[in-house]
């Protein structure tokens, strides 16, 4: 997801996390896609998959030192970590054995991190808000629904979680990060811009959750 770094900010506690939803399959249409919960194991992949498609899509410069920073973004468990792989069952990825060394594991196609408060960044105001971070998809499985199905598995979580309010920042230049967040229901929340650094924006977004 488009994201930037930015400081941790401290606030009081805030409603304790609901048992989280089932993994979820793409919709139909697209491939099978599973998305769960990360495991500890798969931590440092997941790292190496955000900067691949941050620097795929240029979105990382040079002269960036986020990249480090996308890198190990919720090892410290604040946030859940989600990720979409391939159904090893179907035939869609490559299969072997998962950590417990009994469990069929399928490639990894995509995550989402999801962060409450007190803490998630600037842009999220409310203890009833939370905020999305890190969305990417590895360049090779993007046009599959990857990102389409990670939204709606991290609404869903934030749904169980007790959020109202889901938010999200970008950066300018992300305009089909900007489109599919659209597509999601997302809506754009100007006053809520923020600069991490000077002359950096950042563009606020966010979409009301049903019960």
């Amino acid at each position: 997801m488009p994201d930037t770094p930015g400081s941790e900010t401290t606030r009081s506690p805030g409603p304790a996390p609901r048992p989280a939803p089932e993994p979820r399959r793409a919709a139909s249409g697209f491939p099978a896609v599973i998305v769960r919960d990360a495991r500890p194991g798969e931590l440092a992949e997941l790292g190496d998959l955000r900067v691949t498609a941050y620097e795929a899509g240029g979105f990382l410069s040079d002269a960036s030192h986020y990249g480090e920073t996308l890198r190990t973004l919720g090892h410290d468990g604040i946030g859940q970590i989600l990720v979409a792989v391939g159904d090893a069952d179907s035939g869609d990825g490559r299969t072997g054995a998962g950590p417990t060394g009994d469990e069929r594991t399928g490639q990894l196609l995509g995550t989402v991190m999801l962060q409450l408060w007190p803490h998630a960044e600037h842009v999220v105001q409310a203890p009833d808000e939370a905020e999305i971070r890190a969305l990417a998809v590895a360049p090779e499985a993007r046009g599959r629904g990857v990102g389409r199905t990670l939204l709606r598995a991290v609404a869903d979580r934030a749904r169980g979680c007790g959020v109202r309010r889901l938010l999200l920042s970008t950066q300018t230049t992300m305009l089909a990060a900007q489109h599919l967040y659209t597509e999601a229901g997302f809506r754009r929340l100007p006053e809520r811009d923020w600069q991490p650094v000077p002359g950096f924006t950042l563009l606020a977004y966010g979409v009301e959750l049903s019960d």
